[in-house]
C-alpha cells in the first residue's frame, strides 16, 4: 500500500466517525444543550480551537482514529445543577432520544447520500463473462470430484456448443443423474469429461458457478433515489445476519477493528473513486448498524435506558446505568484490541 493510499483510509474512517459525532453534536445544540468539546482523534492535542461566544473547545489530536463530543451532564460523575437547563440530564426524555439516535442516523444519511451519488454517476452489477468461464467450484459436488478448477472453460456440453452460462444450464438442467460429457479448455487446451450432474431441486447440476465481472450503469434519479432508501437497509440485514452468525459461533473471525477497516478501505482506495466510495458507504452502515446494537456502552444501550424511562415515566437509577455502561466500554474495548492485535498480526 502506498503512502497515499494509506492517509486516504485514514482520513476517510476519520470522516465518518466525525460524521456519526457530528450527528449527535448537532442535535444536542438544536436542543440548547451545551457541548464542550469536540474531538477528532485522541491523544496529545495538536491544535484546539473555540469560536468566541461558543461553549465548546474543537481539537484534533495526534491518533486520528475515533472521535467524541462531551455533553455537558452526560458523565455521571458531574454535579448536575437542577436549574441549568443547557445540561444533558435536564432535558426531557425525547430531546434526549433524538440526540442520542442522532450520531447513527447520520451515519446511515451518510450511506444514503453515497448511494446516490454511486447510482447517478455508474451502479455497479455483477454480470457473467461472455464465455463459461469457472469462477469457483462448489466442494464435493460432480464438477469438483471431476476435478474442475476456476478459470476453466466450459466450451461443449452433451455436444452442444456452451457460449455462456445459460448455455450450461439449459443443457445440464435435465440431465441430472445421467452421464454427460462436458468439453473444458484450460490453459490453451481442451480435455473431455465425462461428468454425472446431481439432481438438485429438481434440476441437474454439476457445481459451478460462473466468473462474474462489475459493469457500471449510470441510473436515473428515481431510481438512485430508491436505491439511496433500500440499499442501506438491505446491507444493515445481510450485517445483521452475519452478526448472528458470528454469535452462534462464538467467533470474532468477521469483526474488522480500525486497522483492519483502513486495510479495506486502502485497498478499495487504489482502485478509483467509485471502489473507495462503495466501502466508506459499507462502513458507513456498519458503524450505524452496530452503535444502535442494544448493548451498553453504545448508543443502543442508552436507547434502551431512554425507552424503560419513555414507557414507565421513570428515570432509571443512575449508578446502576453508569455501572452498565462501563463494563459494556470495557468489553467492548477489550474485543476492540483483541481483533485489532489478530488485524495486525494477520
Amino acid at each position: 500500500m502506498s503512502i497515499f493510499e494509506i492517509s486516504v483510509a485514514i482520513i476517510g474512517l476519520s470522516l465518518l466517525v466525525v460524521i456519526h459525532e457530528g450527528g449527535h453534536y448537532l442535535a444536542a445544540r438544536a436542543f440548547g444543550m451545551r457541548v464542550t468539546r469536540f474531538s477528532i482523534g485522541f491523544g496529545p492535542v495538536l491544535a484546539r480551537y473555540q469560536p468566541k461566544g461558543s461553549p465548546t473547545v474543537f481539537q484534533i489530536c495526534a491518533i486520528p482514529f475515533l472521535a467524541y463530543v462531551l455533553i455537558a451532564g452526560m458523565n455521571p460523575a458531574e454535579d448536575v445543577d437542577p436549574d441549568d437547563p443547557s445540561l444533558y440530564p435536564n432535558k426531557g426524555v425525547f430531546a434526549r432520544i433524538v440526540t442520542i439516535f442522532a450520531g447513527p442516523f447520520a451515519n446511515y444519511l451518510t450511506a444514503s447520500v453515497l448511494v446516490f451519488g454511486l447510482a447517478l454517476s455508474g451502479w455497479p452489477r455483477s454480470v457473467p463473462v461472455e464465455r463459461m468461464i469457472i469462477g469457483a467450484v462448489e466442494p464435493g459436488t460432480p464438477a469438483a470430484q471431476a476435478g474442475l478448477k476456476p478459470g476453466d472453460v466450459v466450451v461443449r456440453a452433451n455436444a452442444q456448443p456452451v457460449n455462456d452460462v445459460q448455455d450450461l444450464i439449459a443443457v445440464t438442467k435435465p440431465r441430472g443423474g445421467l452421464a454427460t460429457e462436458y468439453v473444458i479448455e484450460r490453459g490453451g487446451k481442451t480435455s473431455t469429461l465425462t461428468i454425472t450432474p446431481a439432481q438438485r431441486g429438481g434440476r441437474g447440476v454439476i457445481g459451478v458457478v460462473p466468473k462474474f465481472k462489475t459493469v457500471y450503469e449510470v441510473q436515473p434519479a428515481s431510481d438512485a433515489a430508491r436505491l439511496a432508501l433500500v440499499y442501506p437497509y438491505a446491507i444493515t440485514v445481510e450485517q445483521l445476519k452475519g452478526l448472528a452468525s458470528l454469535v452462534r459461533q462464538r467467533s470474532t473471525d468477521g469483526l474488522k477493528g480500525p486497522i483492519g477497516m483502513g486495510k479495506l478501505v486502502a485497498e478499495r482506495a487504489g482502485k478509483g473513486v467509485a471502489e473507495l466510495m462503495s466501502i466508506l458507504m459499507l462502513i458507513s452502515v456498519a458503524l450505524g448498524m452496530f452503535n444502535l446494537l442494544p448493548f451498553p456502552a453504545l448508543d443502543g444501550g442508552r436507547l434502551v435506558f431512554l425507552g424503560y424511562e419513555l414507557v414507565t415515566r421513570r428515570r432509571p437509577n443512575e449508578r446502576i446505568e453508569a455501572v452498565v455502561h462501563t463494563v459494556g466500554l470495557l468489553v467492548l474495548l477489550g474485543v476492540i484490541v483483541l481483533v485489532t492485535i489478530r488485524d495486525v498480526v494477520g
